[in-house]
């Protein structure tokens, strides 16, 4: 077991373990000092991200900071580490990655140089190089990675900014669902997936809202994919009794235990890719997964303690999250930023920060990563500081965004984004939609070529019939 010591002035600070280390070189949050992790004094985050600088990469594959003969996570990092291709970074401390990695943005062929390390870092590597870069830092790195993915659109494309249309209802009325399906569509949203938190997990209500969704695909011709988010288990068997299933999705973490307080294992994961694959019901391409993440989950669910018995900070473990979602080559992945509440991000900064790590982690790691820009109303965060994350979320390529009427969730009680924020958005850094659904609303009449979308005429637009509820 390595200790580590930083002196400033004529403190020497000691840190007993790499848990405890990563951990206080956290920037601040407010998870961590519930668990009893963080820096006491700001000038002890300093000496820890001093003395993390100094720690080569290697050791992070010596030194575990959750044991794998409890967790199958860490095994399953084990098992994706790429050798060969570490060999390349392998001499790199991780101060010195972080150099490399701003030295290489700069480069013509960043996104190809990028891709060829991202089996060859594990999630604590990057979790760990993180914790020592400004946001800016953290913006201009993601923005040079390059992850495609694809299913009835190309999700992830340069000059492309993708939207999940989030038609929630509280009571799962299908008029409701309809009219907020419509409003989304009429705004051009909706090209990563029209996706429905379910206000009931019965596999019949789960059904009848996956029929709903693709009766309306179907009769528009809309080039998206559907998902209900029920339970990994339940999507199975919604897939084995013929039910019209896109994406299978589920909420996952860093840790064993914390997945298994989600109800799911690893081969849960693999069992449900097999089934939607198997369905064979993408027109461009067949990644079928979609997973949802986001910081304090582990904790929440007590399952947040590592070697030792020392709890692991929840960036870390958030990080960790990202091995189980690229064991399945998901077409997306996105962490719910704000949602868990101010007890792990207590406020717009914190929130903010929170949303720039989760997306440069998971694209340095190879995923299509989105982003639910949002906070619940206790928490000390407001829409100006959504703008902020939004913005320098936009500026780093983030994949998607989630979009909701009015940005406020009527039925999960948060607020997110709106219809008009990804127009902003795409507007900001000139971007558009997915190339087949950008197609789409131009032959609709949505979209002018320019990409400013166009008033309709509810009398005569060819989605009347869906504003009616039809």
């Amino acid at each position: 077991m390595t200790v580590f010591r930083q002196t400033l002035g004529s403190t020497t600070y000691r840190f007993d373990h790499l848990v405890e280390l990563m951990a206080k070189a956290s920037p601040r949050r407010s998870g961590d000092e519930l668990a009893g992790c963080a820096a006491a004094t700001d000038a002890e985050r300093a000496a820890a991200q001093w003395a993390l600088a100094d720690v080569p990469l290697d050791l992070f594959l010596t030194e575990l900071l959750v044991p794998g003969e409890t967790d199958d996570v860490t095994r399953l990092i084990l098992d994706q580490h790429d050798a060969t291709a570490f060999a390349a970074i392998s001499h790199l401390t991780v101060g010195g990655l972080r150099d490399w990695l701003l030295e290489v943005v700069t480069l013509p062929d960043a996104a190809e140089r990028l891709a060829a390390v991202r089996w060859a870092l594990t999630p604590e590597m990057v979790a760990a190089v993180s914790k020592l870069m400004r946001n800016q830092d953290l913006v201009v790195v993601a923005r040079a990675v390059q992850v495609t993915t694809a299913f009835r659109t190309t999700v992830g494309l340069p000059g492309r900014l993708s939207t999940r249309l989030q038609p929630n209802h509280p009571t799962d009325d299908p008029r409701g669902i309809a009219a907020a399906t419509l409003d989304g569509l009429l705004l051009g949203s909706g090209d990563a997936v029209i996706g429905i938190n379910p206000a009931t997990d019965s596999p019949r209500a789960v059904r009848d809202l996956l029929h709903l969704l693709d009766d309306v695909r179907q009769r528009y011709d809309i080039p998206t994919q559907s998902c209900v988010l029920t339970h990994v288990t339940t999507a199975i068997d919604l897939v084995e009794a013929g039910a019209p299933v896109d994406l299978v999705f589920q909420s996952i973490a860093g840790t064993q235990g914390a997945n298994e307080g989600f109800g799911v294992t690893l081969a849960m994961l693999q069992e449900a890719d097999e089934a939607a694959r198997s369905l064979r019901r993408g027109t461009v391409g067949q990644n079928v997964m979609y997973f949802e993440t986001g910081q304090g989950s582990a904790l929440s669910a007590g399952a947040h303690l590592g070697t030792g018995g020392r709890p692991v900070d929840q960036q870390t473990l958030e990080t960790r999250a990202y091995a189980v979602a690229r064991a399945y080559d998901p077409f997306l992945v996105n962490t719910v930023v704000g949602f868990i509440g101010p007890e792990y991000l207590y406020d717009g900064k914190q929130v903010v920060r929170a949303g720039l790590e989760d997306h440069f982690c998971a694209k340095l790691l190879g995923l299509q990563m989105g982003v639910d820009v949002c906070y619940t109303n206790h928490a000390e965060v407001d829409q100006d500081d959504m703008d902020v994350l939004l913005t320098m979320l936009a500026a780093a390529r983030v994949g998607f965004v989630i979009c909701v009427p009015g940005a406020d969730d009527v039925m999960l009680g948060y607020q997110s984004l709106s219809f008009h924020d990804a127009l902003y958005a795409r507007d900001l850094v000139g971007a558009r939609p997915a190339p087949e659904f950008d197609a789409w609303l131009e032959r609709v009449g949505l979209m002018s070529e320019s990409g400013r979308v166009l008033p309709v005429d509810p009398r005569t637009s060819a989605l009347r019939t869906l504003g009616a509820g039809a």
